[in-house]
Order: structure tokens, then sequence, then C-alpha cells
């Protein structure tokens, strides 16, 4: 019996080692690693929301006022690059006032004599498609105001137009055919983007305000991969915020803009999938106004470029390029004003990447931009546009830029 006893207090007191070594050995094993990890070698919560991206200014070319086919070309107000053949197609912005509502093909030419900075050379215009309904026919004279482009994997573009709810134009986002510029179908608006029916009576405003709608337009990077009827991602969003969304004017609030996005292709049609806020930036000093001009997407994990405009009397044009992550913003689709509180939504993340009045040059209307080609060092480049607003004193101004990702 003494023996069992001792057998039974020996295992104890060895199970009581044995845990006590191997508490010495975890603490030993967390002190190690709280000890040995650098700080600065630490993830951020920024670098886990962003990439590592920043910009490389590379050059700039003023495109000469001039006429092809019988149109001014002129109001370049959004850009999107065709990767198989190596152009860019720049949509115009006139209401088919001064010709018939179209979208240009140019080309455009690096330098070749610079190697370590390269720089554009030459912008050329090579073709012009105009825009036609589903009957072929021209758009009448102010019935659409063209202001985005995104080229879809299916041979087509996407157009959006900002309307004119001082006039009850709607705003549409539609397809149109690469070639002949015939229109193929709609995508469908919410409600809360367009203009109340002026039959009914003590509406509050709602919807787009005037030159305030769809300027930016964008397809997810790698759609034109999916040409064999995948389904793909469009993005777009106001310029502006919309009149239910509109602060007054004392609030010291950044202003709120809503950010779509739709899923086309596949057996659906169609389909708005969600929607977030996006704040645009305060108004720079001496400014007027500023807005959301384009959008880019920079791969299929919700990064995006912004590019925000801002003009005035006294200060002139201004614009800054932002980095957004949409993955974590919450979907506010279903609510019917954003005048209220924001503490419980999650708005979409910006990080600034360059403001272009630190260039040292004179900047114009800047309303386009798309990724372009990639640079002869293997790097990716960006391309902006200026709208000159058929303005002999404005310039349609390129910019050529080297966007840079560390992975």
């Amino acid at each position: 019996m003494n023996q069992l006893v001792n057998l039974n207090n020996f295992r104890v007191r060895a199970s009581g080692r044995l845990f006590s070594l191997l508490l010495v050995l975890v603490t030993i094993l967390l002190s190690f690693l709280t000890t040995a990890c650098d700080p600065s070698e630490a993830i951020t919560a920024e670098q886990r929301t962003f990439l590592n991206l920043s910009l490389d200014f590379l050059g700039e070319y003023q495109l000469p006022k001039q006429k092809f086919k019988d149109t001014p070309v002129g109001g370049l107000s959004a850009l999107t690059y065709d990767r198989q053949r190596d152009r860019f197609y720049a949509l115009s912005d006139d209401r088919s006032q001064f010709a018939p509502a179209r979208f240009y093909t140019l080309k455009l030419t690096l330098d070749p004599l610079l190697t370590e900075k390269m720089s554009l050379e030459k912008v050329e215009v090579e073709d012009v498609t105009f825009l036609t309904d589903k009957n072929g026919e021209p758009f009448a004279k102010g019935s659409l105001d063209p202001e985005g482009i995104a080229l879809s994997p299916k041979g087509t573009v996407f157009i959006s137009s900002e309307g004119s709810p001082n006039q009850g134009i709607a705003p549409f986002i539609e397809e149109f055919d690469l070639k002949t510029g015939q229109q193929k179908q709609s995508l469908r608006i919410p409600e809360r983007y367009l203009p109340n029916d002026p039959t009914k009576e003590d509406q509050p405003p709602r919807g787009i305000r005037e030159n305030l709608g769809f300027e930016s337009l964008t397809l997810e990077l790698g759609s034109l991969a999916a040409a064999g009827g995948d389904p793909y991602r469009l993005f777009t969003a106001t310029e502006s915020a919309l009149f239910q969304d509109n602060l007054p004017p004392t609030s010291i609030e950044q202003t709120r803009i809503r950010l779509m996005h739709y899923l086309i292709g596949g057996f659906a049609p169609p389909t708005l999938v969600t929607e977030h806020v996006y704040l645009l930036d305060p108004l720079p000093d001496g400014a007027t106004g500023n807005g959301l001009t384009d959008l880019a997407t920079v791969d299929t994990g919700g990064h995006f470029l912004s590019l925000e405009r801002s003009y005035g009397l006294l200060s002139g044009a201004g614009a800054k390029i932002f980095q957004l992550a949409v993955s974590a913003a919450t979907d506010t689709s279903g609510i019917p004003t954003l005048k209220g509180d924001l503490s419980r939504i999650n708005i979409v993340q910006k990080k600034l990447l360059l403001d272009l009045s630190k260039l040292g040059i004179y900047l114009d209307n800047l309303e386009g931009m798309a990724l372009g080609p990639r640079l002869p060092d293997g790097t990716q480049s960006l391309v902006l546009v200026s709208d000159d607003n058929f303005n002999d004193i404005q310039i349609t101004q390129f910019l050529l830029f080297r966007l840079n990702r560390v992975r």
C-alpha cells in the first residue's frame, strides 16, 4: 500500500515538473517573439489596407487645336486603353452641339531618345466614331452629356452621360459597339439617381445635380480576359453628392459621393451589386469647386485610383490622385440619404498618391485617367487628359506617369 502511495506521489511530482517545464518554454518563446521582431517591420493597418504604390511624372504633351473629319477635337473628358491594338479611345463631352456625339482613336508615341526618363513625343488622332441610338440615329443636340468611357471584353465601350436634370434629361450608362458606335444595351440606373417626375408635385429634390453626374467609369482590371462570356465588373461614381445627400453650404464635413459596382455578363441582365460612400477631399484654398472626375482599377482586390479635380478663378485648376480601398466598405444602396451620421458606415478608404500642383507645371481641366501600356522598362504607365471645354484659351493636355508597385 505504501509503495502504491509513493508511486502516485512520484507521478504527481513528475507531472508538475513537466507542466512547469512547458510553461517556461512557452514563456521563453513568447519573449523571443516579442523582442526579436523589429518594430519597424511590423505591418501597419495602412499597409494591410493599401498597395505600396507611387507615381513618377514623366512628361506632358499639348495636343494642337485641330479638326478631324469635320469635328473639332476637344472636350476630351475620359480615356480608356485598348491593349490589343495599343490605342486609346478618348471621349468628347460635346453634347452634339459642335458635331455629333463621338469618341476618338488616339495613338500615343513615347520619345525614343529618352531611355532613362520616358516622355510623350506625340499624340495623334487616327479615327473618330460617332455615337448612335439603337436605331442607328445620331443623338439629338443637347440630349446627352457624355463624360465616362470604359472598354469591355466584348469589343464594346460603355459610356456614361450626366444628363441634365434642369432639362429633365436623365443620366445613363450604355454599351456601344466599338466599331460602329451604335447603342447595344443600357444599364438600369436606380431611381435615387434620377430626377423627380416633373408631373408630380410636392416632391423633395432627388438624384444627380446639374453637371455633377456620372463622370467616372472603369472596368475591373483583367476583365479583357473575360471575352468568353464570363461576368465582369463595372464601376462608376457621381462627380459630387446627389440632391438628397448634399450637405448644407455651412457644413464643414466632406461631400458624400456614391460609388456603384455593377456585375455584367452571364445569363442575367446587368445588375447593381453594391454601392459605397466616397468622401470628396475638402475644397482647396482659393478654389470654388471640386469633384471626382475619373476612376481606374488597379487590381481585382478592390483597389482603385481616383482623380479629383478642382478649379477657381484665383487658384486655377488643380488635381489630386488617390489610391482607394473598397473591400471593407459598407453597402449603402438601401440608405435613402447620406446626410445623417456616418459613424456606423465603413466608407471607401483613401490615400493621397500625388498632388499634381506639386509638379511645377501648368494644369488644365484634368478629367480623364486610364492605365496605359507597359513602359520600355516594364513598369505600368498612367495617362491623364484635360477637357479644354472647346475654349481657345484652354489646352488639351496629356500627362504621362509611371505607376510603381512594390510587392
